[in-house]
Parts: structure tokens; sequence; C-alpha cells
């Protein structure tokens, strides 16, 4: 199978395999990907598990027709793709080992001999010609081996990507790429985040348009697609609004007031009720969803003292991988002394940035009157923001919402007529309370301007503290003209049609212009306020909060050259190019300061 004109696969199948890693349920099984770069030089990328020797090197044989590889470039020593190191080089003894000094002295482990004979050791930046293809290699440290290296192709703009982006299955296996990919990446990635983050800001520097994996189906299409998933997964952040309902029920009492909380979330509007009993599912499956959704109910009972030991395997589960920036809500049942919600609290007490509801249910032995009015004051709790949303909601002037309007950062939503559209300003001022008056302050040069002006309509959004950096990236650093924003998402919309964001945010307001006022380089569009709603209590982001706690620190520890003031990206050399583009967030050099 070719890739490009000059990069051939020659991986296998395995449909024998029923665990992954001796864990992992792999109905459909797994893929163990290798490829061959043919040129002047030949290299080829990775072996396969050892169960597959054969096959491997018949494949490479037909791949070679006739001809001899030079390198074999071990980018990561996990069995299961650096098993045929020996084997290789029993059959193309003049080959050369192409790999990091860390995979090296793994091979003496693995292998007895560290192969130094036939050894080439890289690192950062290092380069091997083929010929008409440039090998250039990036370490890639804990993803999730501390040996890895990635390998990029400048000239057919392939990323040879380790692990990254992989997914359980078979090539052959007709099956969703997100959902076995992010069972994939929490289960055996989703420790590492921060390494995951620092190799996609290398990444980010990459003409890529080819990404060869080694589990899991080449990707060609579409990659910025799987590029913000892994960067939504390696920042810790919810990809889609929900609630999962992860239990353990032991008579079926705790079960029986799951089912209600889960009846009572949808009446409210939540967008997707996930329930998973933990003593029956997957539990990598139980953990995907735990990290797919923004918020988590644990309902377990009291056991010994302790809790049901699903729901502590669960949630050891989910710290061992760093779970944060969630909303938790609990259930407890006990017949004499609960201590469930005590028990789990204290097993979650380290993990970053948790909001625990205020409203929790403490059943004794059954549901009773008082704990199902718990259920529905919790129910309430989780669906605020969904509840506000409701097309039949009463209170749809809910001027309180101008409270959280102060030097924050806000989310300006409009539409061109075609798509929808969102801007980043931190310009709102309210005029007047009699009546009530907005003003918002927008540059020129922003698509959103010509689209407000054209329109005479927006949505303010009101950032709070749990907004990550990824909405300043979407919302900041790409024009809304060639890009839709807002692609493939299911929206929510205020009643004037525009995209109300679904989370992050603590309220919106819906505006009507009234008056413009052109202030050169600017323009202030004076409005009213025809819709205001509020969706919780949390905090504004303020510009303050967004420097100091969501504005990731450039990293130019030891790095000589300049840093983009926006988004913190580095440039590395003795002078900056004039025509600099910022590949993170487009901004130009007028943007870049030299590191000092």
């Amino acid at each position: 199978m070719f890739i490009t004109n000059d990069i051939k696969y020659v991986g296998v199948n395995d449909h024998r395999i029923d665990l992954f890693e001796g864990q992992y349920d792999v109905p459909n099984g797994m893929a163990y990907n290798s490829y061959a770069i043919i040129d002047q030089k030949i290299a080829i990328m990775d072996t396969v598990d050892a169960a597959f020797t054969h096959e491997w090197l018949d494949n490479l044989q037909g791949a070679l027709e006739g001809r001899t590889p030079d390198y074999l470039i071990v980018q990561h020593m996990e069995p299961d793709h650096s098993a045929n190191i020996a084997n290789f080089l029993k059959t193309y003894p003049t080959a050369q080992i192409v790999s990091s000094a860390k995979a090296f002295a793994m091979m003496k482990q693995f292998f007895g001999t560290d192969f130094s004979g036939n050894g080439i050791v890289v690192g950062e930046g290092d380069t091997l010609s083929l010929g008409s293809h440039t090998l250039t290699f990036v370490t890639a440290p804990m993803v999730h081996w501390p040996e890895v290296i990635v390998t990029y192709d400048s000239t057919d703009k392939v990323l040879f990507s380790a692990d990254g982006f992989g997914k359980f299955g078979a090539l052959d296996a007709d099956e969703d790429w997100a959902c076995e990919a992010r069972r994939y990446y929490f289960g055996i990635v989703g420790k590492y985040g921060a390494q995951v983050q620092a190799l996609l800001k290398k990444a980010a520097g990459l003409d890529i348009q080819t990404i060869c994996p080694l589990h899991g189906p080449v990707l060609s299409e579409n990659l910025g697609y799987y590029l913000n998933l892994y960067n939504t997964w390696s920042s810790y952040q919810p990809e889609q609004e929900g609630i999962m309902i992860a239990y353990t029920s032991v008579y079926g009492n705790t079960k029986k007031a799951v089912l209600q909380l889960a009846e009572r979330l949808k009446a409210n509007g939540c967008p997707k009720v996930v329930v998973n009993d933990l003593a029956r599912a997957d539990m990598a499956e139980c953990v995907e969803d735990a990290f797919r959704y923004n918020k988590l109910v644990l309902a377990t009972t009291t056991y010994n003292a302790e809790i049901f030991p699903f729901m502590r395997t669960f949630i050891d589960a989910l710290c061992e991988r760093g779970y944060q920036n969630r909303t938790i809500g609990f259930i407890e049942n006990g017949s004499w002394a609960p201590l469930a919600t005590k028990v789990m609290r204290s097993m979650l007490e380290k993990q970053k940035n948790i909001t625990y509801t205020d409203n929790n249910v403490r059943i004794m032995s059954a549901l009773n009157e008082e704990s199902n009015e718990q259920l529905n004051a919790l129910a309430d709790e989780l669906c605020r923001e969904y509840i506000a949303m409701k097309p039949d909601n009463t209170n749809k002037n809910d001027l309180s919402a101008l409270f959280n309007i102060g030097y924050g950062l806000y989310v300006i939503t409009s539409n061109d007529g075609k798509k929808d559209n969102g801007l980043i300003v931190n310009t709102v001022t309210q005029l007047t309370n009699t009546p009530n008056r907005i003003a918002v302050t927008i540059n020129k040069e922003n698509y959103s301007h010509h689209v407000i002006k054209q329109t005479g309509k927006m949505n303010i959004n009101c950032l709070s503290t749990d907004a990550p950096f990824g909405v300043f990236q979407k919302f900041g650093f790409v024009s809304g003209r060639n890009t839709d924003k807002f692609e493939g998402e299911e929206v929510q919309r205020s009643d004037n049609g525009l995209v109300v964001l679904s989370r992050n945010i603590n309220s919106f307001m819906s505006l009507q212009v009234e008056q413009y006022v052109d202030l050169d380089t600017h323009g202030m569009f004076i409005c009213e306020i025809t819709e205001a709603r509020v969706m919780n209590d949390r905090e504004t982001m303020t510009y303050t909060y967004y420097q100091d706690n969501v504005k990731p620190k450039p990293e130019t520890d030891g790095k000589k050259g300049f840093v983009c003031k926006i988004c913190g990206w580095v440039y590395e050399g003795e002078t900056l190019p004039e025509d600099i583009v910022c590949p993170l967030c487009k901004h130009g050099a007028a943007d870049f300061e030299e590191i000092k």
C-alpha cells in the first residue's frame, strides 16, 4: 500500500490478540504499523510485534523489490514495535539502526546488545538524508516512554508520529476513529498530557500533510480535526458538553437513584447523559467517558467503612491520568454510617481545578422524600446553564448578567449569513442603565467588525475563569473570514439566532446595534440588550487572570531568539525574519520580542 509515491506501508494486522498490553479489550484487533521510505537510500520505520516476524519480513521483501534497506529507524522501544530489530539485522546485516541514545540503552536490556556496531544516535533537530527525502528527528520524551522520537519527512510532509495519534483496532476494522483513539489515548498516554502538549508545539511549526502513527490508520485528510482532539485531550479539557454518571449498586437502590437522576438531567436540558455501571462496563470505556464530558457524578455505597471496590478502581484510574477541569457531584448510600462521599472526595483532593457541587445526595438504604429532594437539587445545580438555555425559559431578561461586565475577556459571536463567527475582545462597557446600553469596540481589521456592521447584531459571551487557552487560540488567533470556527460543532443559539458558547461562560447577552461610532482604527457599536441570561456563578475571566493563569509561559530557558507575545511560540535564530508569521496564532513580526 502506497502512502505517497515513495512511502509504502509494510505493517501487519493482529486479529489474534484479545487484550492489548494485557488489560485493554480490543475486539477488533490491533495494527502494528511499519513503513518503508524508498529513495536513493532506503529507511524502514520501526518493526512489528514478535508474533508477526515472517509476515512483516515478507511485506518488506515485497516493498523493496530486490533492494536492500540502508536504515532501520526505531522511534519507540515497546516490543510491539521493536521486537524484530535483531531479526531485521539478521536479514539485512549491512543496515544501520537510527535511534535515540536511550533507545540504544533499552536495546541492551531487551536483546543483550545495543547493536553499537550498526548504530547511529540522533537527537533533537538531527537530520538524515536519503537522497530527495530529508528526515528530521524530534525528541518526544514520555510520549509515552522516555526514549521516543518522532520523524518528519520534509519532502512528502509526513510526520511519523510513533504512538501519537494511534488507536485500537486493526486497519480493516470498520469503526469510528475518535472513539477508539480516545480510549487508547486516555488508557495509555493520558498521564503525559504536558509532554504531548510540548510535542504539539513542536509540530505546530511543521507543514504536515500526512500523519503515520504506529497504530491505527494513516491520517491524510482533515488533520485539524485530529490535532484539535489531541490538543483538547492533552490539555485535560472536556471534549463535549454532558454529564457522565458512574455508579456501583449492591441491591439496586443506588442504581434506582442514578436512573432517576439521569431522567431529571435529560428533562433539564442536558445535551448528553451517559450512565456507566462500573461493575459491568469496560473500565477503559468508563475512563474515556469521564474525560470526554465536562461533568461527572460518582454514586456508590459505603462498603466496609470505605467505598465499593469498582468505584475505588475507577477513581484511582482517573487520578493516575491527571483528571482535572471538571465539575463533580456525589451520591452516597449507607444503611448506618454513610462515608462514601467523604472517601471519594479525599481520593480526589490532589486533582486540579475540580469544582464540587453544593448539592449532593445521601441515601439511607433506599430513596425517601428527603433524598429525592436532594436528588432534584443536584440535578438542578448540574443543569443550571442548560435550564437557562431552554427555549421556554421565562427569565430571558436577567440583567444581573451586567454584573459580569468588567475589564474582562469576552467572545463576541456573529453570523455573516453563511457561517457563525467568534472573536475575543476585552472592550465591553455598560454605558447606561435606563435604558440598558452596552458599547462594544472592535478593531476594523477584524472580520467580525465587518459582519456586525452589516447585520447589526451580536452576542456577548462572558468568559469565566475555567476557560482554557484553547478558547483564546480558537477565537483570537485565526480569522473568521477564512476559517469556520464552529465547524462540526453542535451549537446552542439565543433568540436572535446567534451562537451561545456551551461552556466556559457565566452569562451571555444578545445585542442589537443602535448606533455606530467611527474611532479611526476601531469602531464602537452602541447597543441595546434584547436578551440576557446567567448560566452560573463562576467568576468572569479578567485580562490579568488570563495573563497570570491561562496564557502559557514561553519556554525560553536556554534559547536564543524571539518569542511571540501573543501565544508564547519561540523562533530560534539571530535575526527575526520581517515576513515571519507565528504558526500558532498567525501574528506577524510586530508581535515578537527578543528573548533576554
